[in-house]
This record gives structure tokens, sequence and C-alpha cells, in this order.
């Protein structure tokens, strides 16, 4: 369901507003004068065997030649599934690697049957090649996406952003990781080869032989969540370890679910980094939420384990709003097949990164994102807001200064459902948390693109518009949130 749709399927009277289930449609995404009326519905995760062998994509250079295409690719438990990818016979696409300050060209060849783009989620980039909603590749078609790498290393990735079809494009299939390495990163010898590890964890709904994206008008309002969690591309996946440490780069490509990860026996590990690269100094940890879109960096030691013994991924329970986080369930298992001694230990120090202050900020802007009213007045049309205002592509919502450093307020206090926040073309750092989780996590100092708003939270951001002149969005990265209003456009001037 695109956005459009979801706007003529959600007009209803002024009337209907004060009788019957049409008063259900009223909840959304927060608490209000109407009451807090549940429209979130819990989606149970189902485990599979966990005995088919995590895979990786494909690793390729900085010239690439992508197809959004119709796919049928193997998936144990449900045989051969119909979906979209990048590539034959993938639901993933190919990994990029490159080095900072190298420059890239990667066409983009459409054959779906509806428009298309690719945005390049954490990377800083001219306008003309972010994937803004408006600049689409229409069916048969093609774009040349081609710039340079100028930021540090981090797991960054790819995806659809065509207005309309983000979400269904995404949930079917098209994704996949680019990985920018530099020097500093390479100097500190953290774990690499087979004990480096990339991890897309997505969560999938299998019917019939195909991936299915159908949200009904509730889901479209709490993020459609599927029962079956992948792992590049993999049903409930197995993979065997060393006793050594690991370093895992995962990516939470789901469309909503948000992933609270942690390990079966409970021991703790470490974060190393997140959206924008390092941190400064590692964060041990035994349990990390991980929101759609965002990126975790760990080292986990697997040594002290014995020959044959299994561990899980998992997540945890956690307190999320109406929708999510009352069920714990595994994610994927390792085996042990080899006892070894690893000597192995995390640098004291892994980066080195200036931390913004407040005092440094030239303006201060405010987003209110726990919305509950109607829009469009005695059509009384329900969607997710920022500022009280739906995405409307002929308006710019903030103009900004380049060079300018500025902090933004995303208010979640009276909401009940997460919100993702992410903006294109910019790295932030996250200064405070209030209400709900009143804290940072292990996962929010050092650069980020994504900030985690909970019900009851207010996150505050400072960020330097220190790119490119244009015009970007920003927006929360629950994909049904996005498309059923709750983004804007900034410029940069």
């Amino acid at each position: 369901m695109n956005r459009k749709e979801f706007i003529k399927l959600s007009g209803i009277s002024t009337a209907g507003l004060l009788i019957g289930s049409s008063s259900q449609f009223l909840s959304s995404c927060s608490m209000s004068t109407m009451g807090d009326m549940n429209m979130g519905q819990s989606v149970s995760v189902s485990e599979g065997s966990f005995t088919v062998p995590l895979s990786t994509p494909q690793v390729v250079g900085n010239t690439v030649n992508l197809t959004a295409q119709n796919i049928s690719t193997v998936i144990q438990g449900f045989g051969t599934v119909s979906g979209l990818g990048y590539q034959p016979n993938s639901i993933l696409g190919p990994t990029i690697k490159i080095n900072s300050r190298q420059s890239v060209t990667i066409n983009l060849l459409n054959q779906l049957g509806e428009n298309t783009n690719t945005h390049w989620h954490g990377l800083k980039v001219p306008p003309i090649m972010d994937g803004h909603p408006e600049n689409v590749i229409s069916a048969g078609s093609s774009f040349n996406y081609n710039f340079t790498i100028n930021q540090r290393a981090g797991l960054y990735w790819y995806h659809p952003h065509a207005d309309g079809t983000t979400a269904k494009q995404a949930f079917q299939g098209l994704g996949g990781l680019f990985v920018v390495n530099d020097l500093e990163e390479s100097a500190l010898n953290l774990p690499s080869g087979s004990r480096e590890l990339f991890l897309v964890i997505q969560d999938k709904r299998i019917s019939s032989g195909r991936i299915l994206y159908s949200p009904t008008m509730h889901e479209q309002m709490s993020g459609l969540m599927g029962q079956y969690v992948l792992v590049n591309g993999n049903y409930s996946p197995f993979h065997l370890v060393e006793t050594a440490n690991y370093r895992f780069r995962i990516l939470n490509g789901s469309n909503a679910r948000i992933y609270n990860v942690a390990l079966s026996n409970g021991k703790p590990f470490t974060v190393i980094g997140n959206d924008g690269g390092l941190l400064a100094t590692s964060k041990t940890v035994s349990s990390l939420m991980i929101s759609p879109g965002e990126r975790a960096d760990l080292i986990i030691d697997f040594g002290g384990l014995t020959l044959n013994s299994e561990l899980f991924l998992i997540s945890k329970t956690f307190d999320g709003g109406n929708s999510q986080g009352n069920q714990e369930f595994r994610i994927m298992k390792f085996k042990v097949n080899s006892e070894i001694v690893d000597t192995y230990s995390i640098p004291n120090s892994l980066s080195s990164i200036a931390p913004l202050t407040e005092s440094m900020s030239t303006k201060t802007r405010q987003f209110e994102i726990s919305n509950d009213h109607m829009m469009g007045g005695a059509s009384g049309m329900m969607m997710h807001t920022i500022n009280n205002k739906s995405y409307d592509p002929n308006r710019i919502d903030e103009t900004v200064t380049k060079g300018a450093v500025e902090t933004w307020i995303f208010d979640n206090t009276y909401g009940n459902e997460p919100h993702p926040m992410h903006l294109h073309g910019v790295l932030f750092q996250i200064l405070s948390r209030t209400g709900g989780r009143n804290t940072l996590t292990a996962l929010e100092s050092g650069w980020k693109d994504i900030a985690l708003c909970m019900p009851g939270e207010k996150v505050k951001v400072i960020i330097p518009f220190d790119g490119y002149s244009g015009k970007y969005i920003f927006h929360c990265h629950n994909l049904e949130h996005e498309e059923s209003g709750m983004m804007g456009q900034y410029q940069v001037v």
C-alpha cells in the first residue's frame, strides 16, 4: 500500500469518528485526549530449525551494476520463494566495499513494473545522488550513481526510497551493505577475514511461495512486522565458530521491528561502533537495542566455550510501546567446532572523535513526533506527522545554512510507538535523552544517522551541516510511518 492509497483508504467522515469501529482507527502512535486506544498488534516470531549455514552476499568493488528485479530464491523451510532483489536468486544485493576518498560508479537498471531509486544510507552524497523520493527511475530505465566517499570508515547500506514504494520494495528484498574502510580503522587490527561477520537481520512474511507485503491500516500505522527472522536471507541459520573473538557488523534491515540483541548465555559483549563508524572507546553491555536502519559493530568472545557447545544470538523483551517487544526469540545459532587459544584484546582507544557541545549550536529546532490528530479536515484522515504536517514534496519544511551547527529535538513525549528518526545527507551526535529510558545507550556515542525515540522520550541531537547544498529529507525509519506521512524536507543553502 503506497502513501496515496493509504490516504484514500483511511478517509472517514467526521460523523463516523463518533461511532462504532471507526473510533478504533484514531489511536495512531500516541496518547491524547481521545484516550490511549491500542491499534498496534504484536506479531510473534516463529523460530526455525537453525540447521542452514549462514551465507554472505557477494562482495564487489567501486564499479557496480545493480538491477532491481523480480527474483526467486530458495529459503530453507519455505522452498522457492519469490521476492525482489538487486541480483538474480538473492533477496540481498551485493556488499559494496571501498576505501574512503575513493569514487564509485553504480548503474541501477529498473526492471520492476513501478518506479524505484536507491538511497545510500549514511553516506554524504550530493542531493541528486541521494535517492530523494522525487528522483525516481521509471520502469525499464536506468540511472548512473557516481560520487566520492568523503567520510570515515563505517558500515553503511543502500535501499530504495521512491515515494510510495519504499516500504514494499525494501520488505520484499531490495537492500544491501556498503562498507567503507580507512587507514585509522585498518591500523587497529580488529578481527578480520573469517572472524569478521556481516549480519543483515530482517523479518519477513512468507506465504504461498512469496514474500508478502500487504499491510492492514493498523499495520500501516504501527509498522509491518513479519513472523520469520532472516539473517543474510537465511531463515534461522547457524555458523561454526572457534573459541576466539569475532567482529560482528550488524544491520537491522527490517521495516519496523526493533531487536534487543543479546547472547543466550547472558555473557556480555563489546560495542565498538555504530551508524557512523568506530566509537572513541569500547563499551561492554549484556544487551543492545537496534532499531530499523541502525548498525552495530560488536566484538563477541567465544572463548571459554567447550567443543560442540551451542550459543544463540537472541532478541530479549523490552518495553516497545503497543506493537512489539513482548517476546524473546532466537535469531541465529553459533556452534563451537574448534578450541584454540586467542590472545586478542580490544584496543583502549578506537578512534579520534571530537565531541560536539550545545554551545556550538547556532539554532534549535523542535519536532513533535508523538502525534494523534485528524488530517484533511472533514475527510478525517489519520496520518503520521512531524510538527502536525505530513510529507508534501512541494514544501520545504526547514531551511539550513551550509556549515551551520544546529540542535534538533525529536519529541515523542506523549507517544506510545517507537520512532527511529533518520536524516539524509549528514551525520550527527546525540546529546541527551529525557523521559522513557532517560539515558543514552552504548550505541549512541560517536556519529549517528538514526536517533531512536521510544515512547515517552525526547531526544536531542547536534548536527553539523558540513556536506552539500541542496534538498534532503528527514523521516521516521519505520518505513510504514514514513509512507503514511512522517517525513519532511530540509534545504541547505
